[in-house]
């Protein structure tokens, strides 16, 4: 067990046993070497946990379920992504400032963050949200023809089953009806033939235009091995580099859903 495993288990078992959370989130031993959720409820359950270099799902998905949220207070473990994924959350008033106990594990032991101002500061602090691999593979994309990456997207996902495991994923897809799940009228088509597949993805990825937080936790989960996440990285860059917006970092406003009068929507000519 190494010296940040310690440290988080013996804050998990601390916050339980005064109270002061009602539950912890964070991440397990799984199967062939994989993290998996846990939640820790009572203080003798705190060596479930464990913390490493594996740990990449991203644990907000589960802050918004209303049987997580009958608990009381939650703690979670925070990578990056989730801190980010706490600050959006808030700007679109899912989660109230102080609702979630935020903690950072690092070599220096466990940060506890309170509140969205000291998540904030943190996040000042870190380095930028995408992948190097991700840069890479959007730049790729980016340099190719409209119909080169049509055929691109074509041949992935044919691949795809609609099984929805990356909607369910995403700390951002929290919606309690989808799009999708509509019938009348039927804006997606349900089966996955090619037509309805690519709306659906393409409809998923607006969605998160100006939203995605970057954690790909949507690829991770797919179990074709689609990189769906590119789709809203994509969107997502395409948010910052236009409107100046970032997920996980903004202010009040959504860039999709906000308008000055001194914009020239160039986008659009």
């Amino acid at each position: 067990m190494s010296v940040r495993e310690s440290d988080l288990r013996a804050t998990a078992a601390r916050l339980l046993e005064t109270g002061s959370v009602a539950v912890v989130i964070g991440y397990g031993a799984g199967t062939l070497g994989r993290r998996r959720p846990v939640f820790v409820r009572a203080p003798a359950q705190a060596g479930e946990l464990v913390f490493d270099d594996e740990c990449h799902q991203n644990l907000a998905t589960y802050l918004l379920k209303p049987e997580i949220r009958r608990l009381g207070r939650p703690a979670v473990v925070a990578i990056p992504s989730v801190l980010r994924s706490l600050v959006q959350l808030a700007t679109e008033r899912q989660l109230k400032d102080g609702d979630v106990l935020a903690l950072v594990v690092g070599d220096d032991g466990v940060r506890e963050l309170a509140d969205l101002a000291a998540v904030r500061q943190h996040l000042a602090g870190l380095p930028g949200s995408l992948h190097p691999a991700a840069k890479t593979e959007i730049a790729r994309l980016s340099a190719m023809t409209a119909a080169e990456r049509r055929a691109f997207w074509s041949d992935e996902l044919s691949r795809c089953i609609k099984c929805y495991a990356c909607r369910a994923a995403c700390p951002m897809c929290y919606c309690e009806r989808c799009t999708t799940e509509c019938n009348r009228p039927q804006w997606i088509p349900v089966a996955s033939h090619g037509l309805g597949t690519l709306e659906y993805h393409l409809m998923r990825a607006m969605h998160l235009a100006g939203r995605c937080v970057e954690c790909a936790t949507c690829s991770r989960a797919c179990p074709a091995g689609i990189p769906v996440h590119l789709l809203a990285v994509f969107a997502e860059e395409s948010v910052r580099r236009q409107f100046g917006a970032e997920a996980g970092a903004a202010g009040p406003a959504y860039a999709l859903s906000s308008f000055r009068p001194e914009d020239q929507e160039g986008f659009i000519r």
